[in-house]
């Protein structure tokens, strides 16, 4: 008999509808976990997370939190723009509104490209609200560039934290672990830009 994984914190954002992020998201994790052929227990275990989260979001009716949705994404050997975006292409122009939005928590993506079978970039609008953040840290194999739109906001790459505002801008290799948090009191946004396509 199998022992449970530990428990890691989660967050969880109830589904608002048939067609929401997260009814995509749980159309798209349950094709991944059955293409790969994983039972939902083998997938919490590789994921690190519990086996009823993901009963909920590929049942639509939770997000997981962005640092568990990677980390289902690496266990089943894809990436979170994958699992979240809508099946239905579109042209190269993404006007502001209409660009699908990811929510999970405290932490909003904003898609600026939408993923394609051989997309070398990926690009979102990280949308941060205060005191919120990536919930720990993560790495993966690329590159990533970042510049803030608005507000302050604390990136950790590794054991070193830099304060970053309006106007800064950062690289690093995406193998360093990495992770952020909003220490300002209003909203943060940062366009996000990473190679290859992970989020």
């Amino acid at each position: 008999m199998q022992t449970p994984p530990p428990k890691q914190p989660e967050t969880i954002q109830e589904a608002d509808g048939a067609n929401s992020p997260q009814a995509v998201l749980g159309q798209h994790l349950r094709h991944a976990r059955r293409m790969a052929r994983l039972t939902l227990l083998q997938l919490a275990h590789k994921a690190q997370c519990s086996e009823s989260l993901i009963s909920k979001i590929e049942n639509g009716i939770a997000m997981p939190s962005l640092a568990t949705l990677h980390r289902l994404a690496m266990a089943l050997d894809t990436n979170i723009a994958a699992l979240t975006s809508p099946s239905t292409p579109t042209g190269p122009i993404m006007r502001k509104g209409e660009r699908p939005v990811i929510r999970s928590g405290g932490v909003a993506l904003e898609r600026v490209l939408l993923p394609s079978s051989n997309a070398l970039l990926q690009a979102n609008i990280h949308i941060i609200e205060p005191g919120q953040g990536s919930d720990g840290q993560i790495e993966h194999v690329g590159e990533e560039v970042g510049y803030v739109l608005e507000g302050t906001v604390e990136l950790t790459l590794r054991d070193v934290c830099y304060t970053l505002a309006t106007g800064d801008a950062f690289t690093f290799s995406s193998d360093t672990p990495h992770g952020y948090r909003n220490t300002g009191d209003v909203v943060a946004k940062i366009l996000w830009v990473n190679t290859p396509a992970t989020y």
